[in-house]
Formats: structure tokens, C-alpha cells, sequence
């Protein structure tokens, strides 16, 4: 590769195949900036851990001085994207969907620099124009552009056939509206390329094929592996659900704390491809082992965190850090606090699973017999302990999950 974009890309480890890699590559290599965007569908109200590699594509596409647009499907929506997933995902009222685009636009600006210059990122909404489409003009026009055959081979789809799970109508024409939005892309902000998940693809090459049968012009679509954990694990999934962006749904110190437990294996990929360290920075990391990895890690973690909470909340991190892992005091522990209308039964299991901490009250019970259950410093083995709650509301009870997870619980 000669341009700088997919020398970087190929180094972070977030390359995996393009339409055509040797024209994009001239295409990249021009004095002028080209555009290009990634799709996310509002469907919570905030993005996680999971989209973070997509946002990082894009800050990464910037940094090298092109043009990211994020387009937030508004309608793609309504209709679900069925890659990846076993059943058709739940229908979200318009309201929700109008919730959900306010909570995750804020998490753009905190990667990406928005305005009206040439290499500014701007944000669009595939609502402004995909609900405007006639049903049977846009049958007559495009329809005749996809071929059944060749959506049928494609992943989103033949996965879902194969494991003789349901596919509706409604999912199956997803993908000719993500073509739609890459052709329309085009014609409004000149967009060349459409990036994503390599679960993406059979969707991006509809709209590389759509653009140039339509207008005639050319296109391209580029992937990313989808990042998993060294277990192979999917990446930003929990048993305790996922990794947000926003504040509101995940303390910055929990954020942070995800970032600081991550295994040795995946500390120097998860550095490229998760931090704007250069390939100089991270080189002394590379060979480290042992405790000598906490360096890494904690590296890793504050430049995360950083990146997504801003670098004023880091002091107050380590000092919670401090409290649960040095001689630093149990006040600066994050709180989680309680109704106690949450807690029908006065016992451990319940307030654990209340405060988010265990998914389950079995989950909580293996915790505690497998000795990684502590209350205030003392180690429980049985999790249907009673609790008083006239003290929990009185003094906060410091919760200790193995040797990383430490807050405080307390009832209003």
C-alpha cells in the first residue's frame, strides 16, 4: 500500500479487504481529500465498546487528512440490520429512535472533529431521505439492480437461512437500503468509500454495484475485521452487558477499568487499534510480561479513557485505584446507589444483582464459592447472606469482585 490511510490501517490491524485495493490506494494518494463514511443505527442510546472500531477508522481516516461523514439511520432503524444476528431485532417507536440519536451524537465529537472545513467530519441522517421514497418508483428504478441469487449468498443472509432461523421481508431489504444510502452519499457529499465490519460486506459491495450501474460512476468499499478478544470472544461483550460510551450508562471509572483488566494477549493489539499511539509508543511495550504488563495496561486504559471521557477524569481514577488497591481511602470508590424498592429480599444476591454487579443471583452465587465475593475487605462465601438495611442506608457497603472490580453500595 502506498497511501498513508491503509499503511496505518494494515499496521493497527484494521484492514481486511477492499473492492479494489490498488485504485482506492491511487484514490488515496491525491492531494485532495476524498470522503468516505460508516453507517451506525441508533439502537440504543448510546454507542459501545463494540463500535468502537468503526469510530477509530474514521478518526484514523481524518488524522490523514480525509473527509468522515457518519451517517446515523435513522430509518435503517426501523427496518434492523440482520447480520450477525439469529432473529429480527426489536421495532423502536419513532420517539425512541429520536432518543437514541440525541444520546449517541455526543459520542462522535468526543473522536472526531466536526465543521465546515475540507477534512471536517459531518453527521447525516438516512431519515431525511429515505422516508421521502415512493414504494413503487423506487421498486421501478432499483429494484431491478439486485439480483435475489447473489443477496442470498451473502453472509447476513445465508447465515440466517442455514440455521433455518426466520428472516423477514422486512430485514431482507436492509441491505438495498444501505446500497441506497451510499448512492445517495455520493451524489450529496461526492462519498467514494463505504467502510465497516467485514460482517458488512455483501452490504457495501450492493452499494458499490448500485452506484456504478445508477450513475455509472466508481466507488469502493473497505473493511475491518471484527475485533474479538484473545478467547475469541466478541469484543465490548460482558456477561454484565456492554461497554457504553456515555457517561450516564457507564461510570468513566468503570470505563477505565475495563481498559486496565484486559488480558496480556490482547494489550498491544487492542493499543493499535484502540489508541492514537504510534507505532514508536507502543514498541515499548512490546515483549513486556508478568506484572511488568500492568504498565501496559494502564497505559492502554488512561489513553482509552482519555480519548472518551477527556483527561481531567483520570486524577480522580487513580485515586479510586488507589483506594481500592493502596492505602488511599474506601470515599473515593464509585457509588452505586439503591432504592429499596430494588431490593425485595434483604440478602447479597439481590442488592449484587440490583446494583448491576452480577447478571444473575447464580452468577452471584458462584461468585461467592468460588472466593471471589468480598464485603467490606471480609470474603463471603455464601451470597444469600441477609443484610441489614437500615445500615445500608446509614454506610455504603464496599463490594470487592475478585481482585479488579471494587465500588461502594449504598441504599437513598
Amino acid at each position: 500500500m502506498k497511501s498513508s490511510f491503509l499503511q496505518d490501517l494494515q499496521f493497527r490491524g484494521l484492514f481486511f479487504q477492499a473492492t479494489d485495493n490498488e485504485t482506492l490506494d491511487e484514490l488515496l494518494c491525491s492531494k485532495e481529500p476524498i470522503v468516505a463514511y460508516i453507517g451506525f443505527d441508533p439502537t440504543a442510546s448510546s454507542l459501545h465498546v463494540g463500535n468502537l472500531s468503526q469510530i477509530m477508522t474514521l478518526r484514523l481516516l481524518q488524522r490523514h487528512g480525509h473527509k468522515p461523514i457518519v451517517l446515523i439511520g435513522g430509518a435503517t432503524a426501523q427496518v434492523g440490520d440482520p447480520s450477525g444476528k439469529d432473529e429480527m431485532r426489536p421495532q423502536n417507536s419513532d420517539e425512541v429512535i429520536a432518543k437514541n440519536i440525541a444520546g449517541i451524537k455526543s459520542s462522535f465529537s468526543k473522536f472526531l472533529k466536526f465543521g465546515n472545513g475540507p477534512t471536517d467530519a459531518v453527521l447525516v441522517n438516512n431519515n431525511d431521505w429515505l422516508t421521502n421514497l415512493g414504494y413503487i418508483d423506487f421498486l421501478k428504478n432499483y429494484g431491478r439492480h439486485f439480483s435475489i441469487n447473489r443477496m442470498l449468498s451473502f453472509d447476513s443472509v445465508k447465515t440466517r437461512l442455514d440455521r433455518e432461523q426466520p428472516l423477514s421481508f422486512l430485514e431482507f431489504n436492509y441491505m438495498i437500503l444501505q446500497a441506497y444510502d451510499f448512492m445517495e452519499l455520493f451524489k450529496k457529499y461526492n462519498c467514494v468509500l463505504q467502510m465497516g465490519g467485514s460482517d458488512q460486506w455483501g452490504n457495501i459491495v450492493n452499494g458499490v454495484e448500485l452506484t456504478r450501474r445508477v450513475l455509472g460512476k466508481p466507488v469502493f468499499g473497505l473493511t475491518s475485521p471484527l475485533v474479538t478478544t484473545a478467547s475469541g470472544v466478541k469484543m465490548g461483550k460482558t456477561a454484565k452487558g456492554a461497554l457504553w460510551l456515555n457517561d450516564d450508562m457507564l461510570s468513566p471509572f468503570e470505563y477505565w477499568q475495563f481498559w486496565r483488566n484486559t488480558d496480556d494477549a490482547d494489550v498491544i493489539r487492542y493499543m493499535k487499534i484502540f489508541t492514537d499511539f504510534t507505532a514508536t509508543d507502543i514498541a515499548k511495550y512490546v515483549g513486556l510480561e508478568g506484572a511488568n504488563l500492568n504498565d501496559a495496561k494502564i497505559a492502554l486504559a488512561d489513553a482509552a479513557t482519555t480519548m472518551c471521557h477527556g483527561e481531567n477524569v483520570l486524577s480522580e481514577i487513580h485515586a479510586q485505584v488507589q483506594a481500592a488497591f493502596g492505602s488511599g481511602s474506601d470515599t473515593d470508590l464509585p457509588t452505586r446507589w439503591l432504592e429499596e424498592s430494588q431490593i425485595d429480599i434483604p440478602t447479597l444476591e439481590t442488592v449484587l444483582v440490583a446494583a448491576g454487579l452480577c447478571a444473575s443471583k447464580g452468577e452471584a452465587k458462584r461468585l461467592a464459592q468460588g472466593g471471589g465475593l468480598r464485603i467490606n475487605g471480609e470474603q463471603v462465601m455464601d451470597a444469600r447472606k441477609e443484610i441489614d438495611i437500615l445500615a445500608l442506608h446509614a454506610t455504603p457497603m464496599k463490594v470487592s469482585l475478585g481482585k479488579k472490580q471494587h465500588c461502594l453500595v449504598q441504599l437513598r
